[in-house]
């Protein structure tokens, strides 16, 4: 009886047992059912963003500034990590991070995350070693600048999501970037990929940008600059060189710079600023042959009229104006070639406020000057209604107004090719593209000026240092003292030279700034020496022949006829 009590126990124990199984199946198999085939085919397929390939940045001969290479990235699907023992420890390891990072990451209740971006092949390798379920990696894409500070400032630099965030990188953006794609996967019970089921949304690449720039001088440029600042122990420096012809930029250079395949650790925004485009500092004597050409384009004075520079000082409105070397009658030529302070305030004393403001406008000065570049610097030039006499004479000698390195070299493009102010561009001009512009000052008028300006870089002039054998040099040094505290700093000066070449048929224009050099400060002695050095290389390389008997002057080339303007244009394209 006893036995048969206990059988019977044990057979309601084992119904009772095959009842619970029987009911768990079928909650299994037909209740869950849905929600756990949905989790089966999440673990076993899942979507990829494909990310796009972001378009090439080239000089204007199709050399690369910016690529982009396949790298790889570590990934985690915290809800499907399944770790063994010494797992976290290993791939910490692997990742060279701490457990305890990694842990807060693997924790988190989104669906993916990334645990390292861009890792080193070996990285990635000993990452899928660990066959961690949960944890993989995915193709991405790292961008590289082969030229790394030499073009630093114009090209910029993209994040690690492939966003442009500085130069041409940020500007063109838009351009540049492509369209994610997007695919379904088959993976294996590890979580790796095995194969492509389908592509769900095709990747689209982004364009190729070809830049004015010639990457070959931007080099001797970047170094002719990097020589000048390093010699003068100066604070900064800031080169452009433009063809006149095209408004296109050829070499834009600053210094400090900064390597940007590598950003940490090197000085920050102040050596990533780009102090051509977007400091505007007082441009000093290089402004003078604007103040004298907007005399000439309305009558007032011609290259040989006398002007008296006071012997040196000269009092207006109860502040002195003095010159470095005291003069007396000069001619207006002389005016610029000795670089007088004193005369060229004179010569826009004679104009009225309206008058001079107007042709300095017309020059570019407080305008941007049309890159459409990040933080592009319009420069300072107030209305003419605030000005007051001592306020006119000081412009007339490039104080009281500010304006870049870029504003100068677009002036000094109008007088290069015979008068017509023209946007500037970093992107390449074709062949067959005509540049629009808008004439600003007479042919004859530009011609005088080349004429005057080549004899700032002959016997007697202040641009000595910048004369080229084989070429006729145009050209104007700069020594501006910095504004400080109310007034003008004794020992701080913005040392210059900007002019073009040959004067017979202009190429080139470039513009050489050094701020707070040490030691010497006169611009035809720090910053001359260089823009010759770029300007002899840069005529080389576009393989202008030198000619032996010149001697600059002459006439600027002809211009021709924009499409739909009205206005003169200068002639397209440019050779490389």
């Amino acid at each position: 009886m006893k036995l048969a009590w206990r059988g019977r126990f044990a057979y309601f124990l084992l119904l009772m047992g095959f009842l619970g199984i029987t009911v768990q199946l079928l909650r299994v198999q037909v209740v869950r059912a849905p929600d756990l085939q949905e989790k089966a085919r999440q673990q076993a397929f899942h979507k990829v963003r494909v990310p796009a390939i972001r378009g090439a940045v080239l000089d204007r001969n199709g050399a690369p500034l910016a690529v982009s290479t396949p790298v790889k990235s570590v990934y985690a699907a915290p809800p499907e990590v399944a770790t063994g023992r010494g797992d976290l420890e290993r791939l910490a390891r692997a990742l060279d991070m701490e457990p305890r990072a990694l842990r807060e990451r693997l924790e988190r209740s989104s669906p993916f995350v990334y645990l390292r971006r861009q890792v080193p092949p070996s990285v990635a390798e000993a990452v899928q070693a660990l066959g961690i379920n949960g944890i993989g990696t995915v193709q991405e894409y790292r961008r590289y600048y082969p030229a790394g500070e030499v073009a630093a400032h114009v090209v910029g630099f993209a994040g690690v999501d492939g966003i442009g965030l500085e130069g041409v990188e940020l500007a063109y953006d838009r351009t540049l970037s492509g369209t994610p794609g997007r695919r379904l996967v088959e993976r294996d019970a590890l979580g790796r990929d095995m194969r492509t089921l389908r592509v769900e949304k095709p990747v689209r690449r982004g364009d190729d940008l070809r830049l004015s720039l010639d990457s070959r001088l931007q080099y001797v440029t970047y170094q002719a600059l990097k020589e000048t600042v390093a010699r003068y122990e100066a604070k900064a420096g800031m080169a452009v060189v433009v063809d006149p012809h095209t408004g296109e930029v050829l070499a834009l250079a600053n210094v400090p710079s900064y390597n940007p395949n590598r950003r940490g650790g090197q000085g920050g925004a102040a050596k990533r600023r780009n102090r051509a485009i977007t400091d505007a500092m007082e441009p000093g004597s290089i402004l003078k042959p604007f103040t004298v050409a907007a005399a000439l384009e309305e009558g007032q004075v011609r290259p040989d009229t006398e002007v008296f520079c006071e012997n040196g000082l000269m009092r207006v409105g109860g502040h002195a104006i003095h010159d470095a070397h005291p003069m007396g009658e000069v001619p207006v030529q002389e005016v610029i070639q000795k670089s007088s302070n004193i005369c060229a305030a004179k010569i826009a004393l004679d104009q009225d406020n309206q008058q001079l403001w107007g042709h300095l406008r017309g020059f570019g000065f407080g305008l941007r000057p049309g890159t459409g570049f990040p933080g592009e610097a319009s420069g300072v030039l107030r209305p003419p209604y605030q000005w007051n006499r001592f306020e006119r004479a000081t412009i007339g000698f490039g104080h009281g107004m500010t304006a870049s390195a870029l504003q100068v070299a677009r002036a000094y493009a109008v007088l290069a090719n015979g008068g017509v102010r023209l946007p500037l561009t970093l992107r390449r001009v074709g062949p067959d593209e005509v540049v629009p512009g808008k004439r600003v000052l007479g042919r004859e008028t530009a011609e005088e000026m080349a004429e005057m300006l080549s004899l700032v870089v002959g016997p007697g002039g202040t641009g000595k240092r910048a004369a080229l054998e084989g070429y006729g040099v145009a050209g104007k040094t700069g020594t501006a003292q910095k504004p400080e505290k109310g007034g003008y700093a004794e020992d701080k000066y913005l040392s210059a030279f900007a002019g073009f070449a040959p004067v017979s048929n202009p190429s080139l224009v470039a513009v050489v700034m050094v701020d707070e050099p040490q030691g010497e400060h006169y611009g035809g002695k720090v910053a001359a020496p260089a823009f010759r050095r770029i300007i002899a290389q840069g005529l080389r390389l576009r393989q202008v022949p030198p000619r032996p008997s010149e001697e600059g002057g002459g006439p600027p080339p002809p211009l021709r006829q924009a499409r739909g303007t009205g206005e003169p244009a200068a002639a397209s394209g440019s050779a490389s």
